[in-house]
């Protein structure tokens, strides 16, 4: 079970500005932002995403190394399970 997996923000609501679209291994899900309401990602940062809730802004390099290590201990499938679970509708291409 991941607890927090990287993903980057590909699309802003402008009429929900608490939310945003993140890509996790080609999956892409509406996420919740309003716990970095004082540091707001913009497109192009990465996160790191549990249930749904961008947890913290991390660096690219953070992020590619925490998927290389998923993909190394075989979870990337799982990571992807997991975003597919939030229960936000899929929003394909803004």
């Amino acid at each position: 079970m991941c607890l927090a997996i990287p993903g980057k923000i590909v699309h802003l609501s402008r009429d929900q500005p608490h939310l945003g679209t993140v890509e996790v291994t080609g999956v892409r899900r509406r996420i919740d932002l309003r716990l970095l309401q004082d540091d707001m990602p913009v497109i192009g940062d990465w996160v790191l995403i549990h249930v749904g809730f961008a947890m913290t802004k991390i660096s690219e390099k953070d992020a590619l190394e925490q998927m290389q290590l998923l993909t190394m201990l075989g979870e990337t499938e799982q990571a992807a399970e997991e975003v597919r679970g939030y229960g936000l509708e899929d929003t394909r291409a803004p």
